[in-house]
């Protein structure tokens, strides 16, 4: 893509041109070189246009009912007037590497809607509940004019805390049942929340979604809060039944406010931003690593080894560094002297 092609997408995806939009996160998911050169021009000249949207995590095990959450609540702040972007992380198919659930089929009326937006992306290798270009992905919806951004991650589990990097709150869609199940839920996830939601409080089991609300109230009493000016709240909602979907968001309205008011929201991006940053040095240091022709040739040995217990995986680790460093000390001798 030329530098001018680059400005070009970028004036349309400020526009609010959907297709461009929809190119320009496919071009920031590429892990081609050349492509990533491109995405980071893109980025750069969209940058002054992001920022002003509500940038919302949620996160759940399997089978809480995000997608059903998500699409009530996605199509209460349209009818609102808000235009909405949900971006979606599924598992990815072992085989394929695509998205195994396919969230469009799971949100059907709210893909439909106009001022909504969704972007599935497969989870692939990458940890944290959120793919390595989730943040650059929700930078660009911001830049198309989405007001809200709604980040959904596979589900609840120990590398699930990436989400809190890059949203400005994290809710927690938990299962009617206290008690017992409680003590299944990570103690680091539930320090994170800024809301917490029992869902599917319909039918036989609204009672008990009352009562498990209660429990989780009481717990989190124990737990040190995410921040000082913001106490974690707890509701009931159905999103089937689209009961509690308004009660929601205006917690989602009252966080943003508090955290605005006090200037913490500035600090939490600022830290977030870094946070991020040094992620993907982290990323792309390993992939030059293992793109590396003499690494790439010596990784076999040294795993196998390892692996059979012959050497400790920390001196595989140090010998496959050495090897790197080696051919970049080496490549720049050869760059000096030619």
């Amino acid at each position: 893509m030329a530098k001018e092609d680059t400005a070009v997408l970028a004036a349309a995806v400020q526009r609010g041109d959907r297709r461009a939009l929809s190119r320009a996160i496919t071009l920031v998911e590429s892990t081609r070189k050349d492509h990533r050169a491109q995405a980071n021009a893109l980025l750069e000249r969209l940058i002054a246009h992001t920022g002003g949207a509500i940038r919302l995590g949620i996160s759940g095990a399997p089978g809480v009912g995000k997608s059903t959450f998500i699409e009530a609540l996605g199509n209460h702040l349209v009818d609102k007037g808000h235009r909405v972007a949900v971006l979606t992380v599924d598992p990815s198919s072992a085989i394929s590497g695509g998205s195994i659930l396919g969230d469009k089929t799971r949100m059907e009326t709210l893909a439909r809607r106009d001022a909504a937006y969704i972007r599935p992306s497969p989870a692939g290798t990458t940890l944290g509940g959120v793919t390595r270009r989730s943040r650059e992905t929700l930078l660009l919806c911001e830049a198309a004019g989405f007001d809200v951004v709604i980040v959904e991650t596979v589900g609840v589990g120990q590398s699930e805390t990436k989400v809190a990097d890059m949203t400005d709150m994290f809710m927690l869609l938990l299962q009617p049942g206290g008690g017992d199940q409680l003590q299944g839920i990570k103690r680091g996830i539930m320090e994170l929340a800024d809301v917490v939601l029992v869902n599917k409080a319909d039918g036989e089991t609204k009672n008990l979604a009352t009562r498990s609300a209660m429990e989780y109230r009481d717990a989190l009493q124990l737990l040190h809060p995410r921040s000082s000016d913001w106490k974690v709240e707890v509701l009931t909602c159905s999103a089937l039944d689209n009961v509690g979907v308004e009660d929601s968001w205006n917690v989602v309205l009252r966080h943003h406010e508090t955290l605005t008011k006090s200037d913490e929201l500035n600090t939490r991006r600022a830290d977030q931003a870094r946070a991020w940053m040094w992620s993907e040095v982290q990323d792309s240091l390993i992939d030059n690593l293992k793109a590396d022709p003499e690494v790439m040739r010596n990784i076999p040995e040294l795993e196998a080894a390892a692996s059979a217990g012959e050497i400790p995986a920390g001196k595989a680790a140090e010998k496959i560094l050495d090897i790197y460093y080696r051919q970049n000390k080496a490549s720049k001798n050869d760059g000096s002297e030619s």
